[in-house]
């Protein structure tokens, strides 16, 4: 552990050490995530035994849990292991886009770039242009979570500063942040689709655009951003203090002549690509649009790790190659190479991860806990307003069991798009405050595809980080964006402000209904 900033320490300090000695008092993440595992196998069996079931809102089917220790179950565990793992979606992501970025750091144009932005970003401001970026990295799939946290940790050690802080920072703005953005993404549409079909239910003419959250989603990304950065200078940073562990810091010493020449002809690299991309975008019939000439499903952004690694790569040949560092393609090779080394413990958490997760789909266990929890909230009858906040808390508690906001809204939107919509009360609203509730315990939630993935980056600064250090540090986040979030949507319910473009907050039904 590192040495903290010497303060008087909180109750709240207290709790959250406490916090993270007891998660990481637990086993090795890889053994943690085994035990889920096995655990999840005991609960199908007991599940199966006891009748647990619900009935699925939306299709009315009845959804049993599946014993995972019967033959055809324990055939299935045996049949699936290896593509569980290998078709765990933040693997592939990880792997691709580390060989582009190996390149680009092993050839030293990160380190270069991390040595301009510390020598002219204006230092009070730059953990809310992590927060923020790390934000709207969302609308470009998942090249958050695989570039910009760890940059931002290598940025904050360079700075003086501890880099679980700049981590934390970026990663609360990349997964905390995740319901908000300035650009419309690829989960807009999809959550509008699935609000759509739910207010069928009530109303089959009613029509769900993909920017009907879009006004209240940009109001948050500065609210997340200013709340982001209020809690990483005034509770993360005092708590860790400086770092003074093993992994050197970065140094910062003006550009050579053969850096600025290095650096000059990676831009003019990137300006090439850029060139490319907006000739496959701007035409309506462009070949990086999708069939109907749009962007959100396009190859553009379903391939968007692709261009990362062909962008990173290539800059970083070319820098290289300038600088002298890359004398020829084995060079190349061996730092794509060294980059996968730093994923080896990573690569051993997804394994058991990757079974954990599919148990838990397999069993159904996830399905029943999510519909029987919502029904239990309908059924309190409460006001709108505490309606709603609870509805927040249980989106937010769904989230620690299911990974996938689209699965979750497939469940939920069913029940309470139309108890909102008797109530008064539009889809395009029961969305956002479901957004708001799949948002805040990302950076906490297991389940998150990417969490193994952070704390393999914490890792790297203090072999003894685990899951308690991640949950320990992200938990303020979770909490200041829970309330902000939460009173922004109270005041934007008094004020009626619609949501998005022609998205009120009030419905009545149809005359006859």
């Amino acid at each position: 552990m590192t040495a903290p900033a010497k303060k008087k320490k909180s109750f709240f300090d207290y709790f959250l050490n406490f916090l993270e000695k007891g998660g990481n008092a637990l086993p090795h993440p890889a053994t943690l995530f085994a035990l889920f595992a096995v655990s999840v196998l005991i609960l199908s069996a007991v599940g199966f035994w006891l009748n647990w079931q619900a009935t699925h809102p939306a299709t009315g089917e009845v959804i049993s849990t599946i014993n995972l220790l019967s033959k055809e179950g324990i055939a299935q565990i045996l049949e699936k292991m290896v593509t569980n793992f290998t078709s765990f979606a933040p693997l592939g992501i990880v792997l691709v886009a580390m060989l582009g970025i190996g390149i680009a750091e092993t050839s030293g144009l990160i380190g270069v770039f991390i040595r301009m932005l510390v020598l002219s970003a204006p230092k009070r401001i730059l953990t809310f242009v992590i927060v923020f970026a790390g934000i709207l990295s969302n609308a470009a799939s998942d090249i958050g979570y695989v570039l910009l946290i760890p940059l931002s940790g290598v940025i904050f050690q360079a700075m003086g500063r501890h880099p679980y802080v700049g981590m934390a920072a970026a990663f609360a703005g990349v997964s905390g942040g995740f319901s908000a953005n300035l650009i419309i993404g690829t989960i807009d549409p999809l959550l509008a689709g699935l609000s759509e079909e739910a207010a069928h239910i009530l109303d089959p003419g009613y029509h769900v655009n993909p920017t009907a959250n879009y006004y209240f989603m940009v109001v948050s990304t500065f609210l997340v951003a200013l709340l982001g950065t209020w809690v990483t200078e005034k509770i993360i940073q005092p708590r860790f203090g400086t770092y003074d562990g093993e992994v050197k810091q970065e140094t910062i010493e003006p550009l050579s002549k053969k850096e600025k020449k290095g650096v000059l002809w990676s831009l003019i690299v990137l300006a090439g690509w850029l060139v490319v991309i907006a000739v496959g975008v701007i035409p309506e019939d462009g070949i990086l649009r999708d069939g109907d000439g749009g962007l959100l499903s396009s190859p553009l952004m379903t391939g968007i790790i692709t261009f990362l690694f062909l962008i990173a790569g290539s800059m970083g040949v070319v820098y290289g190659a300038i600088t002298g560092v890359f004398k020829n393609d084995t060079d190349v090779a061996n730092g794509m190479a060294q980059s996968l080394k730093t994923l080896a413990h990573y690569i051993v958490l997804v394994f058991f991860a990757a079974q954990f997760v599919a148990y838990f789909r397999w069993s159904n266990l996830g399905v029943i806990m999510a519909i029987t929890g919502a029904e239990g909230l309908v059924e309190a009858n409460l006001g709108v307003v505490p309606l709603m906040l609870l509805f927040i808390l249980l989106a937010a508690f769904v989230n620690m069991l299911m990974g996938s906001a689209s699965a979750k809204w497939a469940i939920m939107a069913p029940i309470f798009i139309p108890i909102f919509m008797l109530l008064g009360y539009s889809p395009e609203l029961s969305q956002a405050v479901y957004r708001i509730g799949d948002s805040v315990t990302n950076v906490i939630s297991p389940m998150m595809s990417f969490f193994a993935l952070i704390i393999a980056y914490f890792q790297k600064y203090d072999k003894n980080a685990g899951l308690g250090t991640i949950i320990a540090t992200m938990i303020p986040y979770s909490i200041a964006f829970f309330i902000g979030w939460s009173i922004l949507l109270i005041g934007w319910i008094m004020l009626g402000i619609p949501l998005g473009p022609g998205a009120e907050l009030f419905y009545e039904l149809p005359a006859g209904e």
